[in-house]
């Protein structure tokens, strides 16, 4: 376990709970599914008069998505002041961080939810695209591992 986590595993399950709490109420308190990769495309029906961003769905959701993003935006600034950490800060360059973005931004749309919103509001819902979507998700991440750690990148 030590090897798999070396900085423990507590703050990792702390966590997930916080999170799957948070979805958890979110569905109870108001029926809503809190994934958030339409997030995007729901800010764009403000600006964008298009027809694709003025569909009712995503004019309908956009208020409650913009509060979600901003409460979680929030959340994550409230425990960085409250567990007196300081700001994480990568060593990847900006074209690396720009391009995985487009990667999963569009693997995202293509599978019509992230990782975390078919992993964890998905799966919760027993919803069978889902898991797909998970295990297709892993089984790249895996093999994207083992390919750069060959290629000598880690």
């Amino acid at each position: 376990m030590e090897a798999l986590f070396p900085n423990g595993y507590a703050h990792y399950l702390a966590g997930g709970l916080v999170i799957g709490a948070g979805v958890a109420l979110l569905f109870l308190a108001t029926g809503l599914i809190g994934g958030i990769s339409t997030f995007f495309t729901a800010m764009w029906s403000f600006a964008s008069r298009r027809p694709y961003f003025q569909q009712a769905r995503f004019v309908g959701s956009r208020n409650w998505r913009a509060a979600y993003a901003v409460g979680l935006v929030a959340g994550a600034a409230l425990w960085l002041a409250s567990a007196g950490a300081a700001p994480v800060v990568t060593q990847v360059t900006w074209w690396q961080l720009a391009l995985g973005g487009f990667v999963a931004g569009f693997g995202a749309r293509l599978s019509g939810g992230c990782t975390s919103g078919h992993g964890i509001c998905g799966l919760a819902s027993l919803q069978l695209p889902s898991l797909l979507a998970v295990l297709i998700f892993l089984a790249t991440a895996i093999v994207t591992a083992h390919a750069v750690r060959a290629l000598g990148g880690a």
